[in-house]
């Protein structure tokens, strides 16, 4: 797409009035976000008490944006997103932008202050966000960069610093350490000191050993779960592999932390391995267990005091702009991300 077609996809019709936005439409769950998504016109949010009202920049896609959209699995429905119908105008919730307006009872914002965070509807010109969901922008990264962080960036904090409680010198596996959390997730764990392992597919060797693991396995040539080596942690973001294999690579007090893993289940999605493993660690001396990401401000300012001290850097894979958000979540089911997908807003790449 050349620069003036980017640019024309990103704008309102002319004539368009100052209630409405443009942004990406969704009115029905689905798995295919052909199907589901369109660009349309918008109203534009109406903000209440609590709340700022984000001039959105950037935004990301994460698998969480996936199953958002397609409704799956089912309990998602009655996390707040809606049951029988999309709740929110589209799946979009990761965003970095500037405040247009703050809610009744906000202080600490004001507009035009950058933010960063995790909103609603966020594939649109603007959007709203609970004031504890989000922070100040680190200054060294663009718009682009830091809508890559909110989602995927708290997930891996949470995973190594919470339930990994990963140290120094400890031997650390993070299984599909080339991902959005994963990326992230390495970075962090060395930031501790530990010995990391990365595991992903052989296209992907040379960006996890950049992000700086110290090892990197390829799944494709090499079982990571033989038993041959033994971790202190293991971080197992990609893939559905038995607990049996995870359990044989921990040491005999390891500790397993389940990020991802799915296996396509309308109910479950993948969710029984994880509850699996925590009836299963009641009976044996390994941790083994799962979380779910608290989505905070707090730690949003960990991560940006980390990312403006050049402890963390962001991995930006692919960029699409506004209209091609059906695009975007399509790479990203194909598997072969490397970081994370940015949706260019306005003028993202600014600081």
């Amino acid at each position: 797409m050349t620069d003036q077609q980017l640019s024309s996809a990103q704008q309102p019709s002319s004539g368009t009035a100052a209630a409405t936005m443009t942004g990406m439409a969704q009115e029905r769950y689905g798995p295919a976000p052909e199907d589901v998504l369109r660009i349309a016109e918008l109203a534009k949010p109406a903000i209440a008490e609590g709340q700022v009202l984000v001039r959105v920049r950037a935004a990301s896609v994460d698998r969480g944006t996936w199953h958002v959209m397609a409704g799956l699995p089912y309990p998602i429905r009655l996390a707040g997103f809606g049951f029988r119908r999309p709740k929110y105008a589209n799946p979009g919730r990761a965003l970095a932008g500037t405040v247009e307006a703050v809610g009744a009872g906000v202080s600490g914002f004001s507009p035009g202050d950058p933010v960063f965070g995790i909103g609603q509807a966020a594939f649109a010109e603007y959007a709203l966000a609970p004031v504890g969901k989000v922070a100040a922008k680190p200054a060294t990264l663009s718009f682009a960069q830091a809508a890559a962080v909110p989602i995927s960036g708290l997930t891996a904090l949470q995973a190594v610093r919470d339930h990994g409680r990963i140290q120094p010198r400890e031997r650390v596996l993070i299984i599909g350490a080339s991902g959005g959390v994963g990326s992230f997730a390495v970075q962090l764990a060395k930031s501790a000191d530990a010995e990391v392992t990365g595991v992903c597919s052989t296209g992907k060797v040379d960006e996890v050993r950049a992000l700086g693991a110290d090892h990197v396995i390829d799944y494709t040539r090499e079982e990571v779960t033989d038993g041959r080596r033994r971790y202190d942690v293991i971080l197992d973001i990609g893939g559905n592999r038995p607990l049996s294999k995870l359990r044989r690579a921990l040491t005999p007090r390891g500790r397993l932390v389940i990020v991802g893993g799915e296996n396509g289940g309308r109910w479950l999605g993948g969710t029984d391995r994880q509850i699996r493993a925590r009836l299963l660690s009641i009976f044996v001396r390994q941790q083994l267990g799962t979380f779910i990401n608290k989505e905070n401000a707090r730690d949003l300012i960990t991560l940006r005091e980390l990312f403006d001290t050049g402890t963390l850097a962001v991995a930006v894979d692919r960029r699409y702009p506004l209209a091609d958000v059906p695009a975007a979540i399509r790479y990203l089911l194909d598997g072969h991300t490397r970081g994370k997908i940015v949706i260019l807003v306005h003028d993202a790449d600014a600081s």
